[in-house]
């Protein structure tokens, strides 16, 4: 009995330890999979009855410690990724829900786009900035930039683009100080993004790391490597107009998969509720402004979701399709896309139409109409 009594002590106290310690490790699960018509509201449309269900679908992310990856790795339907795997080389993993409010926040913006732009509609834009999409660790930017920050002026000169910001600072050599201007951006613990207004801040130029090239930025005029570094990633922010407000609400959700699904709910709500032709259908990847469906990630883990709640189809990119059949229920046909278009016409082989800004309703063949 002292002899168990001993052993029960030592394994306790050795799950202890190991509690205590970091795996430096992340556990992708199966998620939930929800409608997507409640989260979207449309100014001026009332929120139509859908003849189906779009859903969205998403995985838990959850931070291992060695004795939770104990678990993780026993468990068939999870996945066990190390944090380095989640964010850029050099970036620290603390960024990491930083930047995945951020991509959620442009995933909304693209979907409206792709979506009112494939209805007709007429969406204006205009270039606003360099946005932060990362902050390397220990480097110029680390501290004085952030992530969702917007450079908007440097050295005195207005920035628009991204392509301008690198031109600005290209000549800047390393130990040069230089000024940026900056509106500065708040991110809630939910996930909201505000900004203030334009400030000053100043930072000192590194000297660029091996391999590293400014050249293959692809900017006009850019052909020749940097003098200095920063140690930030940046795209262009692009301000839309749109013909009407619509906005999508989803607190503590973060990352750019929703926005095929996002997408697909807008174009439904704007089509009286009939793309999805009584039946509940799941998707995901990412949406660009254009309409193309980018890859994601735990597909697997979602498809596991997807299945339990009961969704007939599961639109993913294309390049996802061996990984969620893998894990799909029998009952659960999944189907692959590149682009909006071709989600929309397999939406279109299940009996669902779509209603463009003109009136004009879309379908198959025997189904188009003029309203």
């Amino acid at each position: 009995m002292r002899v168990a009594l001993v052993a029960l002590v030592v394994l306790v106290a050795i799950g202890f330890v190991l509690s205590r310690i970091s795996a430096d490790a992340y556990e992708i699960s199966p998620g939930g999979a929800n409608p997507v018509a409640p989260i979207i509201s449309i100014d001026g449309h009332t929120a139509p009855k859908s003849n189906g269900q779009i859903l969205l679908t998403d995985v838990y992310l959850t931070s291992l410690n060695w004795l939770t990856w104990i678990g993780a790795k026993l468990d068939s339907n999870s996945q066990v990724v190390p944090a380095a795997a989640l964010v850029d080389p050099g970036v620290s993993i603390s960024e990491l829900d930083a930047q995945g409010y951020l991509e959620m926040a442009q995933a909304k913006d693209s979907a409206r786009v792709a979506a009112l732009t494939r209805l007709g509609y007429h969406v204006g834009h205009t270039p606003m900035g360099a946005i932060v999409e990362a902050v390397g660790t220990n480097t110029p930017a680390s501290g004085v930039l952030h992530v969702a920050d917007v450079i908007v002026g440097a050295q005195g000169q207005a920035i628009a683009t991204s392509c301008g910001l690198i031109s600005a600072l290209h000549d800047q050599a390393p130990g040069s100080k230089i000024k940026l201007t900056v509106k500065p951006a708040k991110i809630s613990d939910s996930g909201e993004i505000t900004y203030g207004s334009p400030e000053e801040r100043s930072l000192t130029v590194g000297t660029p790391p091996k391999g590293d090239n400014a050249a293959e930025s692809g900017c006009p005029g850019v052909t020749t490597p940097s003098s200095g570094f920063l140690g930030v990633s940046v795209q262009t922010d692009v301000a839309y107009t749109y013909p009407f407000t619509i906005t999508i609400s989803t607190p503590n959700i973060g990352g750019p998969s929703a926005g095929l699904a996002m997408t697909l709910g807008i174009i439904d709500q704007l089509s009286s509720g009939h793309l999805v032709h009584h039946s509940v259908i799941a998707a995901t990847g990412t949406m660009a402004p254009d309409g193309a469906v980018g890859d994601v990630g735990g597909v697997p883990q979602k498809a596991i979701a997807v299945s339990r709640a009961g969704a007939s189809l599961f639109l993913v990119p294309s390049v996802e399709l061996g990984p969620a059949r893998s894990t799909a229920s029998s009952s659960l046909h999944v189907a692959a896309v590149n682009d909006l278009n071709q989600a929309i016409s397999i939406l279109f082989d299940h009996g669902g139409t779509l209603t463009m800004a003109n009136g004009t309703v879309e379908g198959k063949p025997h189904t188009v109409a003029k309203s």
